[in-house]
């Protein structure tokens, strides 16, 4: 019996594909219409890309099939039919693939090269080569810094976020898609130069940074005045659930929680639902369908249900982070304060294309355990709040005794 698949969520998008074609749950934060379009680290976000397909989700076995249904089969042959067809005419087959899925109207479908892919992959373990910059792509499709990691080379060199990002090596990026800006901030080595074209306000410069190795410390945790515990989770990278885990079982007896999933563009499903095992005791984190087939994650047993919960979220709450959040207020776990979530939660299938791209198509959604659909419209507070929203949220945990 094949044991149980791994669960990627992406904001990255990060993937696990294996020959045979195993199906894999990836929840994407690559937002295609709207004002952005994802928000990646060159690390590839992910945390980001962050988030480790190597760990399993143990609660789920999804069905080792690459085939999903008509439509989505239909558009994973012809990609693979023009990809084929353009090699044979000496020309790009990714480029051929991504027509195909463009026309197939798959609003999360993706194209990735061999390199692009094997490049998330090789991030998915929480450390990444690149300059410490995280992006995403405005309406207008310019590039912005939506996130700049600390001490790495582009915060030492000044670049701030909501700074524009122009060119990169001489090449322009308005208009480009957000993974293929991160493919050419990252690189395979320490110590490689490359140039950014930069812009603030009226302000336009170019720099040299030297990529570095970097790592990406996805949970950080503070205090309040009264001793409540402040875990933010930037993504869910591989151990941030048990860093979720660890930080709240050393939080003083009886303290509150205030979890903090502001900008987080998701990471492993696996380290969302042990996050969740942390705070209740055991029970249903998400549903989700493949090919109509309905499955289920579920929490571990022995998490602590004593203690008061506020979910700190907003536009940039994504996929894993989402099932979370989700999953704490069906279960009436936790206070969500903050404004409406990112809203995205599908399942896509990988297919490898015959030059090695990997095309991604939508093959089933997932569900909180109220059965709401989170993709598309997103997780809506308890309590809306945006201007002072983390001072709302920390005067409702103050409100809030222990959970009866």
């Amino acid at each position: 019996m094949p044991g149980p698949d791994r669960f990627v969520d992406r904001c990255s998008r990060t993937r696990r594909i294996r020959r045979g074609a195993t199906l894999t749950l990836v929840f994407a934060s690559v937002l295609v219409t709207g004002a952005a379009t994802g928000s990646w680290s060159d690390a590839a976000d992910e945390g980001q890309k962050t988030s480790p397909a190597s760990l399993r989700s143990d609660a789920v076995s999804p069905p080792r099939d690459d085939r999903a249904d008509g439509r989505d089969t239909d558009t994973a042959d012809e990609a693979a039919d023009a990809a084929a067809e353009a090699m044979a005419d000496g020309k790009s087959g990714k480029k051929a693939a991504q027509d195909a899925v463009s026309r197939s109207g798959d609003r999360w479908g993706s194209v990735y090269s061999p390199g692009e892919y094997k490049e998330f992959e090789q991030s998915l373990d929480g450390a990444y080569t690149g300059v410490g910059l995280w992006t995403r792509r405005a309406a207008d499709g310019r590039i912005e810094v939506s996130r700049v990691q600390k001490d790495g080379p582009a915060a030492l060199a000044g670049v701030r976020e909501g700074d524009g990002l122009r060119t990169i090596d001489g090449e322009r990026v308005t208009g480009r898609p957000v993974t293929e800006v991160v493919a050419l901030l990252r690189g395979d080595r320490a110590g490689t130069p490359v140039v950014l074209g930069m812009e603030r306000g009226t302000r336009a410069w170019s720099r040299t940074l030297h990529r570095a190795r970097l790592s990406t410390d996805s949970v950080t945790v503070g205090a309040l005045t009264d001793g409540a515990a402040v875990i933010k989770v930037d993504a869910f990278t591989k151990g941030s659930g048990e860093a979720v885990r660890d930080a709240i079982r050393e939080a003083p007896q009886g303290a509150g929680i205030l979890l903090d999933l502001r900008g987080n563009s998701g990471g492993l499903v696996s380290e969302a639902v042990t996050a969740a095992s942390a705070l209740v005791d055991g029970g249903l984190v998400a549903t989700y369908d493949v090919r109509g087939e309905q499955k289920a994650l579920h929490a571990e047993r022995g998490g602590d249900t004593a203690r008061p919960v506020v979910v700190l979220v907003d536009g940039g709450t994504m996929s894993a982070a989402e099932l979370l959040t989700g999953a704490l207020q069906d279960r009436g776990r936790a206070v969500v304060v903050g404004s409406r979530t990112f809203g995205k939660g599908s399942v896509q299938m990988p297919s490898r294309l015959p030059d090695g791209s990997v095309a991604e198509l939508t093959v089933g959604h997932y569900r909180t355990p109220a059965g709401r659909t989170v993709d598309g419209q997103g997780i809506t507070p308890d309590l809306e709040a945006e201007d002072g929203a983390e001072g709302r949220a920390e005067t409702v945990l103050t409100g809030l005794g222990p959970p009866s």
